[in-house]
C-alpha cells in the first residue's frame, strides 16, 4: 500500500474540517449581525451632565427602539412603547426574574383582553438611568423575551425623538456646587 491514499484521506478530512469551521464562523458572524440590526443598543451609552443622565438609543431597521438593560440586576431586552400604560413583562421572563404576581387585572392588548398581574420592579436600569419601585404587569401571551418599557417607567423621564435617535433624560438630584445650599 502506498502512503498517498492515506495522505489524500487526511487532506480530505482537513478540507471538510476547514469548511465546517468556516460555516460555523459565518453562522456566528451573521447571527451577531442580525441581532445588531434588531437591537442596535446592546450596551447603551450614558452621558452625565450637570443634574442629568442621558441615554441615546438608535432605532432598529424596523423603526423600534430596543435596548438591553436590567431589572433587579438581571439582564433583559427592553422594547420602548409609549403606547403601553405600564411596563409589561412576559410571564416566562417574570418567572426567571423571580417577580411576585400580585392582584389580577384585565388588560386590553393588540390581541384582545387578557388577565395580567400587577407587580413592582425594585430596580430598572437602562444605561446609567436607574428607576426604583416601578409599577409593572406580568402579561400573558406576549411571546418572546422582550419587556415592553411603557409609561409607568417612561413618565419619569424626558424623551425626545429625532432622526432615528431617541434621547432619554433623567433629572438627578445633583446640583452644581455653586447652586447647593450652604450651611450657616
Amino acid at each position: 500500500m502506498s502512503s498517498q491514499p492515506a495522505g489524500k484521506r487526511a487532506g480530505r478530512v482537513m478540507l471538510v474540517l476547514a469548511w465546517g469551521a468556516a460555516l460555523l464562523l459565518a453562522t456566528k458572524f451573521f447571527g451577531d449581525w442580525e441581532d445588531a440590526q434588531r437591537n442596535p443598543n446592546r450596551t447603551p451609552e450614558s452621558v452625565h451632565g450637570s443634574g442629568y443622565v442621558e441615554v441615546r438609543l438608535a432605532s432598529s431597521r424596523q423603526g423600534h427602539y430596543m435596548a438591553d438593560g436590567k431589572i433587579n440586576g438581571q439582564t433583559v431586552t427592553f422594547l420602548l412603547d409609549t403606547g403601553a400604560t405600564s411596563v409589561a413583562v412576559p410571564v416566562e421572563v417574570a418567572q426567571r426574574l423571580g417577580l411576585q404576581a400580585g392582584a389580577a387585572i384585565t388588560i386590553n392588548t393588540a390581541n384582545g383582553r387578557a388577565t395580567a398581574h400587577r407587580t413592582r420592579l425594585q430596580r430598572l436600569q437602562l444605561g446609567d438611568i436607574v428607576l426604583t419601585d416601578v409599577d409593572a404587569l406580568i402579561a400573558p401571551g406576549m411571546g418572546g423575551d422582550d419587556v415592553l418599557l411603557g409609561m409607568s417607567a417612561l413618565k419619569q423621564l424626558e424623551f425626545t425623538q429625532r432622526s432615528g435617535t431617541l434621547m432619554l433624560r433623567q433629572t438627578t438630584s445633583q446640583q452644581p456646587i455653586s447652586q447647593q445650599p450652604t450651611l450657616k
